[in-house]
């Protein structure tokens, strides 16, 4: 059995909102110009076509849908010099699922973080591949904004501290792949940029890139 075939959209689901589905499909593949065949099987899964079709204007977030979301970091990373193909592959799988499940996040508290987007996002992603870096970077997206969330806003100093060696610890290699990542997510939108400044000024280890 095929990829393709083991993950083939649910034809009963598809024909419930087919045309709002195709017209998702097509703007994604005309937003994110898809680049290999990993990037072109996401875009034919229902739940993720319906998840880049979530969203409204936020704070964070004025562009409203995570489809305008990942667009911009797509964009951030074309900008990022002497990027590996390898690198780049990885970098763009994450940016296409990190926020696509945020539809399906369970908001109730108290909070089950078993529903959070991220994990859901892994989850999914796992069906398409075992590569561990982009797993757990996509886990892991949101850790170093909720590190420094309690250690500056918080003033949790010593559970930010204790999440941050945390996040640390799972990356091990990771760490700079994690980076590139957090600083392509982070300079969208009208997010706070103090997280990443603190990140970069705050990790040994990595090195500091301009967009």
């Amino acid at each position: 059995m095929t990829a393709t075939q083991r993950f083939a959209p649910n034809q009963r689901k598809l024909k419930w909102n087919s045309k709002r589905m195709q017209a998702i499909q097509e703007e994604a593949i005309d937003l994110f110009q898809p680049e290999n065949e990993l990037e072109q099987l996401l875009l034919e899964q229902p739940e993720f076509l319906k998840g880049l079709d979530w969203g409204f204007p936020r704070y964070g977030h004025p562009e409203g849908k995570v489809l305008y979301h990942v667009h911009e970091v797509l964009e951030n990373i074309n900008q990022i010099k002497l990027l590996s193909d390898a690198t780049r592959k990885r970098l763009r799988i994450i940016t296409f699922v990190h926020d696509t499940f945020k539809y399906d996040e369970d908001k109730n508290r108290p909070r089950d973080w078993k529903r959070h987007h991220s994990i859901l996002a892994r989850n999914f992603l796992a069906n398409f591949t075992d590569d561990r870096a982009m797993l757990d970077i996509t886990e892991l997206h949101d850790e170093a904004f909720y590190a420094w969330r309690n250690i500056h806003l918080a003033n949790k100093i010593e559970k930010g501290e204790a999440r941050f060696q945390h996040l640390i610890n799972r990356l091990d290699d990771n760490l700079q792949l994690f980076y590139l990542f957090f600083k392509c997510d982070t300079k969208t939108g009208d997010k706070i940029q103090a997280p990443l400044k603190w990140f970069e000024s705050y990790v040994e280890k990595i090195e500091v890139i301009e967009l």
